[in-house]
């Protein structure tokens, strides 16, 4: 039977713009990890294939960081998941790890373009934005939708990614780009998924006022502006400068790889075009996952059982699998 029908129930779409990104934060880096080979997210996964080197022959991956809003330049390393990155960091700027909200890439600036995701160039600079102004907003729900994209760090945030122009959030200008939701009428958020708080956002009622908490990054003098509409960027440059990825995974090691291929970039453009005809969001770092674990399965089936082990929490609809097995298809033999 045809991708095992019936395996799974079907995800109701998300509503326009009520949207939820994941930041897959995996970050078990391949010959980083612990005595046991362990880590990740979730327990992890045990990697398949020869076991690692000697921790004497594992490469020393070296990251320099600073906090965004200013600060020396410190240098971390020995991080195998998100958690002990933001630990790393914490013990290089002597601050619980806990006020580490999330990290950007090359850029002091709450850009959500630049967010710290599934890869990391080799030669990256990572910024990390820590916890600032708390604030407490009442909120009428005047339409269906908010307006906003919600996204998280992969260790138990979740923040506003971004806000559409002329929406119900965008009227209220101390809510911002960046900002994360601590509690919703009073439930706390922490440790809750993307998905999670966007289904609460969806289900509040219409014609009613909500309370929401929020606590923005801590901003230096010259990030205090008119708030950035988190729009992505056209420059389409990569980031970094070394040709080098590391490639995160919310389960398995990390790997050290070259940039996509010709074959998978088109297969990511498209599976992210599909992500947002089925799902209303666009993620291009959730598509790349979704080519990574399509281009060497022989049908279908295989497909769906790797899309069910590796991002099971999303439920993807049986005819979606079908369409994104069939985007890598032609991607593969140069159909557009």
């Amino acid at each position: 039977m045809p991708l095992g029908l019936g395996r799974r129930k079907k995800a109701s779409p998300l509503v326009d713009n009520e949207e939820a990104e994941p930041i897959r934060a995996g970050l078990n880096v391949s010959g980083m990890d612990g005595p046991d080979g362990g880590g990740g997210l979730g327990g992890g996964a045990a990697s398949e294939g020869l076991p690692p080197p000697p921790i004497s022959l594992r490469p020393r991956l070296i990251f320099h960081t600073q906090l965004a809003h200013g600060s020396p330049t410190g240098r971390i390393e020995g991080f195998s998941n998100v958690r002990e990155l933001y630990a790393k960091i914490g013990e290089a700027f002597g601050i619980p790890p806990a006020e580490v909200m999330f990290c950007t890439l090359n850029t002091h600036k709450v850009d959500m373009d630049k967010l710290l995701g599934g890869q990391i160039g080799l030669e990256d600079f990572i910024f990390a934005h820590i916890k600032g102004q708390k604030k407490e907003i009442e909120v009428y729900k005047g339409e269906d939708a908010l307006g906003l994209t919600i996204t998280d760090n992969g260790a138990g945030y979740a923040f506003i990614k971004r806000i559409r122009e002329g929406s119900v959030i965008h009227q209220i200008q101390v809510i911002n780009v960046g900002d994360m939701i601590e509690s919703i009428n009073g439930h706390r958020l922490i440790g809750c998924r993307h998905y999670e708080v966007a289904k609460m956002l969806k289900e509040l009622p219409k014609g009613k006022e909500f309370t929401i908490k929020l606590v923005e990054p801590l901003k230096a003098f010259d990030m205090i502006s008119q708030r950035s509409g988190g729009s992505r960027s056209a420059s389409g440059v990569q980031l970094g400068t070394g040709r080098g990825t590391l490639r995160l995974r919310s389960k398995g090691p990390a790997t050290v790889e070259q940039l996509p291929s010709a074959f998978e970039e088109k297969a990511i453009e498209k599976v992210d075009d599909l992500l947002e005809s089925y799902m209303g969001i666009r993620d291009s770092e959730l598509a790349a996952t979704m080519v990574e674990l399509g281009k060497d399965k022989k049908n279908p089936d295989e497909f769906a059982e790797a899309l069910d082990e590796t991002l099971g929490d999303f439920a993807f609809p049986d005819e979606f699998v079908f369409d994104v097995w069939g985007a890598i298809g032609d991607a593969k033999v140069g159909r557009v």
